[in-house]
């Protein structure tokens, strides 16, 4: 397995591991998040693909024989105040296909975003994850991650 930087070929791998999250999280709340739909592939490889080459960005590949299996992405932010929080690295995604996981591509694509950030001058990384997302949870956990905040939902119609 090799991680990198991802690259403009990466951009379809992309949008299809973009879409296994959507369909993730919508399956583990369907009110709270956004369903998948037949413009969910294309479009997020579009949006990760805007983001390869930007200053603050950090966005890897996991390659495996030559296909990518996995990728993360984050960014420097300064303060925000709704936050309460200060200048940060974002973990925004991390993403492995599933008939991937469990054989270390998370922790490797985590590790490897973390040394980035630090090598950016991020002073910590924050992120969120699905309540229901155990998985992720523990890897976080292991990788030193504690938690900080709670999003709770309400909805307001009928």
């Amino acid at each position: 397995m090799k991680i990198r930087p991802a690259a403009k070929p990466d951009i379809p791998a992309l949008g299809k591991l973009g879409a296994v999250m959507v369909r993730t999280h919508h399956d583990f709340d369907p009110l709270r998040f956004i369903p998948e739909t037949p413009g969910t592939e294309t479009g997020y490889g579009r949006y990760l693909g805007s983001q390869i080459g930007r200053d603050g960005v950090v966005l890897l590949v996991a390659e495996l024989e030559g296909e990518v299996v996995g990728y993360i992405y984050a960014g420097l932010e300064d303060y925000d105040y709704m936050a309460l929080r200060g200048p940060a690295g974002v973990l925004y995604d991390i993403v492995v296909d599933p008939a991937h996981r469990q054989s270390g591509i998370g922790r490797a694509l985590l590790d490897a975003v973390l040394a980035e950030l630090k090598a950016l001058g991020a002073p910590r990384v924050v992120l969120s994850t699905a309540e229901p997302n155990i998985a992720a949870q523990t890897l976080f956990a292991h990788a030193g991650f504690r938690r900080t905040m709670i999003e709770m939902t309400r909805e307001l119609g009928d």
